[in-house]
């Protein structure tokens, strides 16, 4: 038997909306097709979805594939949904599902004007008749093949956090890498002495991540097996709780982190979704900014007046790097 951590994050690039970070844990028996639990669900989840799968399995895979604001929300939030049906989390609201994945932030909304009292019923575009057949068919399905999914969580850094953490470690790559660790360690806190394989979507162009891990965990000594561009790995503890963290470009292979990718992707469509009806119903004529740099300062701009009106900081609102 042995767990399975996957960590990714959306929203390393904006200037506006939070960094949202996020980690699931898997248990799976003794392995038969290694950790590919592509090839162990292939009859219950699938990668992308597509005609006559649609209504039969779970598509589970990198964002940026399952989401576009053209396509809408509907794969990514089926996707997400589902996976907290799984381990009997079924948020009703906005809050709801924040108070789940991320419960601090949950606890500090009421700081910023957009997300206090802000309420969005969900889900917003997966089809309820369709997730109420899909969860017990992949409960059923993962219970037989030897998978579980556990637990889900998430942190999402705002601007002001943002703001500081980037100051004080020196740039964001640090700082993205320091929250997924702490993330990582709340994990691995969840199992029991058993081996447990982490996979983390590398970090930008860092490659070294030994430094990092050794101060998250000072109490073990964390062996370095490997640091390239394409896949950096670490190992520490004894082979019956043998612990081994990967870093590796194009983590979203492992299905673990596609879904830890899909639903930090999820988390900062809904706090933008929150950011955006807030200034777009007091500014005439704004329209929505996903909050990328060039659209991000057009969207400044227009609701600087207000913002200085209503006497909303800089630093709450804009992501400095």
């Amino acid at each position: 038997m042995a767990y399975l951590i996957g960590t990714d994050e959306a929203g390393y690039a904006p200037n506006l909306g939070p960094l949202v970070i996020s980690a699931t844990l898997w248990w799976v028996a003794e392995p038969t097709d290694g950790y590919d639990l592509y090839k162990r669900l292939k009859s219950h989840v699938c990668r992308h979805p597509s005609r006559g799968q649609k209504s039969r399995r779970l598509a589970i895979g990198d964002s940026k594939q399952l989401y576009t604001p053209a396509q809408g929300l509907q794969e990514l939030e089926r996707g997400v949904l589902t996976a907290l049906a799984l381990v009997d989390r079924c948020p009703d609201d906005w809050g709801d599902v924040w108070r789940l994945l991320d419960s601090d932030s949950h606890a500090r909304f009421s700081a910023d004007p957009w997300h206090d009292n802000y309420d969005l019923r969900l889900p917003m575009a997966a089809d309820v008749e369709d997730l109420g057949r899909l969860v017990p068919r992949c409960r059923a399905g993962f219970e037989r093949a030897g998978v579980r999914l556990l637990a889900l969580r998430s942190r999402a850094v705002f601007p002001d956090e943002f703001n500081r953490s980037t100051r004080d470690l020196g740039n964001k790559a640090e700082a993205l890498s320091r929250a997924t660790l702490v993330l990582v360690d709340d994990m691995l806190k969840l199992c029991p002495r058993e081996p447990v394989m982490v996979v983390c979507d590398k970090h930008g162009g860092r490659n070294f991540y030994g430094r990092l891990l050794q101060q998250q965990f000072p109490d073990l000594l964390v062996e370095v097996h490997g640091e390239r561009g394409d896949h950096s790995m670490y190992r520490w503890g004894p082979p019956e709780t043998r612990i081994e963290v990967h870093f590796r470009t194009g983590g979203e292979a492992f299905m673990p982190a596609a879904l830890a990718s899909m639903t930090s992707k999820y988390l900062r469509e809904l706090a933008m979704r929150a950011f955006n009806d807030f200034w777009c119903t007091r500014v005439p004529g704004l329209a929505p900014t996903a909050g990328y740099p060039r659209d991000a300062r057009r969207f400044k701009a227009a609701i600087q007046p207000l913002q200085a009106a209503l006497g909303i900081a800089d630093h709450a609102v804009w992501r400095e790097r």
